[in-house]
Order: structure tokens, then sequence, then C-alpha cells
């Protein structure tokens, strides 16, 4: 499906519930520059008890099946998603960010604080430039040997994100990273990440909504350490840095993944219940 943001067309997937006056929905905003199917799996799995949900995953511009639309640095990306989620979720609505989305989330929240029921960010991107950011080096803590044996070690060396390579993770990767990631647009990809810090504001004040980080341990591109420093602006948060895990936490820590976002959403419906 497409909306009209703006006159930019936006991709988007919806699932579970109708919209409705009583039905939460959550937006879900994935990384740079792969697309919705990033987040699609790992949150299906999250919901799968909570039908009464409505979950609308947006494919980013220029990235998926969404046209760049004259689209040339963040703040344009921002300002698009921005009239898409109007048109989509014209109330209150939950909001999940990972990675780049999640540098996305924090300006959606910075401008209507009021509409945001819920926080979550997943391995959220907090300094723009890679050279800026405080992060560990990558290293793979987990080979699977029968993984080593049928893709070869040139294309496992090649992984500079994977922790945890085992045939389940890569399965989940291929599935899930690598369609998006041939899909983006090479030039409006470039364009965006030659202007990418925003000048929207971020944290102008405290949120006291449910809010969960997840972030892991050894993510090698965009940390643990500088999201921590965020942490007094967000007095309801659960802030989990997951051993054996990097950028791509959901998929190399399903189980824990699914038990925090979980918890996290029992705290939302607690605070909407309220």
């Amino acid at each position: 499906m497409f909306v009209d943001a703006a006159g930019s067309p936006v991709h988007h997937v919806e699932r579970g519930a109708a919209p409705g006056p009583d039905v939460p929905t959550v937006v879900l905003l994935h990384g740079f520059p792969v697309d919705h199917r990033l987040m699609l799996t790992a949150f299906e799995n999250a919901f799968a008890s909570r039908p009464g949900w409505r979950r609308v995953y947006l494919d980013l511009p220029g990235m998926g099946a969404s046209p760049a639309s004259g689209v040339s640095s963040t703040d344009d990306v921002l300002a698009v998603v921005q009239a898409a989620v109007d048109a989509l979720v014209p109330g209150p609505y939950v909001l999940v960010g990972e990675s780049f989305g999640g540098y996305l989330a924090r300006g959606l929240l910075a401008a209507h604080p009021e509409r945001v029921q819920g926080l979550g960010l997943l391995c959220p991107m907090i300094v723009p430039e890679p050279a800026d950011r405080d992060v560990p080096a990558h290293r793979v803590l987990v080979r699977d040997a029968g993984l080593l044996r049928e893709v070869g070690a040139a294309a496992l060396d090649a992984d500079d994100v994977a922790v945890v390579q085992t045939p389940a993770t890569w399965r989940r990767t291929e599935a899930e990273v690598a369609p998006g990631l041939a899909a983006a647009d090479v030039d409006a990809v470039a364009r965006v990440r030659a202007r990418y810090a925003g000048t929207f504001p971020l944290e102008p004040r405290a949120f006291e909504r449910p809010t969960l980080f997840l972030v892991g341990r050894q993510d090698s591109s965009t940390g643990y350490r500088d999201a921590w420093r965020l942490l007094e602006d967000y007095p309801r948060a659960t802030f989990a840095v997951l051993d054996r895990a990097g950028h791509n936490l959901q998929i190399e820590q399903p189980a824990l993944f699914d038990a925090l976002v979980g918890e996290w959403l029992d705290r939302v419906e607690e605070s909407l219940a309220g």
C-alpha cells in the first residue's frame, strides 16, 4: 500500500487490527538503507499474542518500495515520514525506531510529544557521523562450522555486522536484511548520507511514557554507550544491553528480544488503560 505524504508516495505494510478509535497503533521505522522487512518478522513475532494492535511498517523514502521524491537529506526524510504518519495515524500512536529509524523517531517525538504514547528504540543511531560514535570494535563471538563450510570464509569475513554467525542468523539476515539493501535507491541513499545529521530538535524535554532501549554489547555500528547518555531524558525507560548481540540484535538474541519487547508493551498497555 502507498500513502500520499505531502506529495511523496510512501510504501507501507499494515498488520493486525483495522484502524479505529479504540485500536492502539504502532508505527515502525527501519534503519538505513534497508526496508520494512528488517522490522516485520521480529515485531510480528513479538505482537503474535496481541491481535488487538494495528502495526504500520513504513519504507523510508528511497528505500524499499518508497521512491525518493527529491529527498536529499535526513531532514527531508523526517518531513516525509512525519507527513506519512499524519496521514495514516491522525491521533496518538506508539513509535518504534531501529538504527537510523531510531534517530527519526526521536525527531518525531520532539516535534509532537503529546501524540507518542510509548517509544521503542532498537540499536538506535544516536550520533549521525560514524567517526564520532563511541562504539566497540567488530568481533564475531559465534561462527558455526557448518555455515563456514556452506558459504565460505570470504562471505562470513565480509559481514562486518554479524556477531553470531549460524545457519539460523544467516537465513534471517538473507530474508530480512539483504532484500532491503538490494532495493535501495543508490543515488538517494548517497544524497541522504551526505547530509546525514538532522537539524531538527531532539529531547527538548523529558519523555514520561514507557520507553525501551535495546542495544547490543558488541554493536560496532551504533554501539551502546552513546544511547546510555540519553537515559535521564527518559524517566520511564528500561535500558537493556545484550551480550552476544550486534547491530542485528533481534536476529541474534530473538528470545530476549521477544521478552523485553513484550514487557515494554505490557507497560504501554498499562499506561494506555490508566
